[in-house]
């Protein structure tokens, strides 16, 4: 009775549009839902997440669940995750997103979903990784073992959404390094955040991953943003 007198009185909002949602266990409404841009990515093993590591790191595959749009339904759940600790949005991403990774057979094997560290101060800051939820409905949903203890962050940088390619690689450079033992050895490390743009931090946090002998990668990422 207490839990549907808050509702009443707090009615819970969805996070793309800020307007109530009809059922307490929805995320978002139905416009919202239905308004989502999926990717699709994981139809299509040569699609535009993978293409961003052509050249730069050996992947076994990459896909991003969402397109992210300025000003768009994505880019409101990305903030909230992030800046409000809306942590059921990487929660119920996850889950969409895993449901999907389950159908390509590059990733059978995958035995460890590794989400983006923050720097220790960064997390002190924030109180929470905002790529963790995601990360860990991934796992699950996967079947693998959620580590965010084998790599990490070295370095604190500040925010890299306005840079380009060149000027992020050159800040992020070697900001990222492992932990590892020989139980480590010859895994498939699945890679996870929350936006991909440049890919310049997934590009180091990959490298620093595949310092690990036989160590194999795959990179997942909540959204892929277009410009």
């Amino acid at each position: 009775m207490l839990n549907a007198l808050v509702s009443l009185l707090y009615p819970k909002t969805c996070p793309g549009c800020d307007n109530a949602v009809p059922q307490e266990d929805l995320l978002l409404c139905t416009a919202c839902l239905h308004g989502l841009p999926y990717a699709q990515h994981h139809l299509n093993p040569e699609n535009e997440t993978a293409k961003k590591f052509y050249g730069r790191i050996p992947i076994e595959y990459a896909a991003s669940h969402l397109y992210f749009h300025k000003d768009g339904i994505v880019q409101h759940l990305i903030h909230k995750l992030k800046y409000k600790r809306r942590e059921d949005i990487g929660t119920e991403t996850g889950r969409w997103f895993a449901a999907e990774l389950k159908t390509v057979d590059a990733l059978n094997d995958v035995t460890d979903v590794i989400p983006v560290p923050p720097h220790p101060k960064k997390l002190k800051e924030r109180g929470y990784n905002q790529v963790a939820a995601f990360a860990q409905a991934i796992a699950g949903g996967l079947g693998a073992t959620y580590n965010d203890t084998t790599l990490l962050r070295t370095t604190y940088t500040k925010t890299q959404t306005k840079k380009n390619l060149e000027a992020r690689a050159a800040i992020i450079g070697e900001a990222f390094d492992v932990k590892f033992t020989d139980e480590h050895h010859n895994k498939h490390f699945l890679l996870v955040d929350d936006v991909i743009t440049t890919g310049a931090t997934l590009e180091s946090c990959g490298r620093a991953l595949l310092k690990i002998p036989g160590a194999r990668l795959s990179i997942a990422t909540i959204a892929y943003a277009q410009t």
